[in-house]
């Protein structure tokens, strides 16, 4: 699921590192004997969906090596007291690594978390979760496949894969039906943003096969949704929070987008605890 031989992720990987160690970690070299071994282990301090758990590796051979034990996998749920990985090593490099792998597996196992949450809201219904480009900047593709690990489908990853015509689109292009007849030479998906029953109307007669309905209310969403009646697939996004996100589903949207999910994730309890000894599972 985090696939480390994309260049994007291993970047990241490798700044995050450059970031914290610079020319070289201070305490560890004037405390810790150079040929010191140790071993460790990442423990779930509070309930969790864990993602990015796969990336350990590559953290740690950036850093010289050192031999990593996954005992859990993305996507899994975690309870307080879980061990998710083990590593054995240099204990320079495990200290070296520490704080780039918690910063890393906190934040993306907070993704994860909270689009579960998202996505057991919706449960019964047929409303997919969305996750959106609201990403911290540099991190997208870690971010949504974290997304993806908690059970979310991912949107588009960029402004390079899909078409999506916002309010600003339309008026730069002159309107619904030319914005439309513009972005018909792309081969791939198309989605058009209607603010008002006339775009709406337009859209529809123009062609459009997915509609993105922003900022309404559930009742406002099921309303359009029935005048709709089935002729365009739907996104209901804008505002839409983990409180009222049922109600938005049980409007009869087939997506609902939030950027909650990557903007406005908690990171989740994580701790590294490093013995000189064995770990369980080194």
């Amino acid at each position: 699921m985090f696939d480390t031989d994309r260049p994007e992720i291993r970047s990241a990987i490798e700044r995050a590192l450059a970031e914290d160690i610079g020319s070289g970690d201070i305490t560890s070299s004037l405390t810790v004997p150079e040929d010191l071994q140790a071993s460790g282990v990442f423990l779930a301090k509070e309930e969790m969906i864990l993602a990015g758990v796969e990336i350990l590796p590559f953290v740690y051979q950036v850093c010289g090596g050192a031999n990593v034990e996954l005992l859990r996998r993305s996507g899994e749920s975690l309870k307080p007291g879980d061990i998710l990985a083990a590593v054995q090593g240099r204990a320079r490099t495990l200290l070296e690594c520490e704080r780039t792998a918690l910063n890393f597996l906190q934040r993306l196992s907070g993704v994860a978390t909270l689009a579960r949450r998202y996505v057991n809201a919706v449960a019964g219904t047929k409303a997919k979760i969305l996750d959106t480009r609201k990403t911290t900047p540099g991190l997208r593709e870690l971010e949504k496949r974290a997304a993806a690990a908690g059970g979310a489908t991912n949107h588009r990853r960029g402004l390079y894969d899909a078409v999506l015509i916002k309010n600003n689109h339309i008026t730069a292009a002159g309107g619904v039906k030319q914005a439309l007849q513009n972005a018909g030479r792309f081969a791939g998906p198309i989605e058009i943003e209607v603010r008002t029953r006339a775009e709406l109307d337009e859209a529809l007669a123009a062609g459009a096969k997915h509609l993105l309905l922003d900022n309404l209310s559930p009742e406002g969403a099921a309303d359009w949704i029935r005048q709709i009646a089935g002729r365009a697939q739907v996104e209901l996004s804008g505002g839409i929070t983990l409180e009222t996100v049922r109600a938005y589903a049980e409007a009869g949207p087939d997506f609902i987008s939030s950027g909650a999910i990557t903007h406005s994730a908690t990171a989740v309890d994580i701790s590294f605890r490093l013995e000189l000894k064995p770990s369980y599972g080194a």
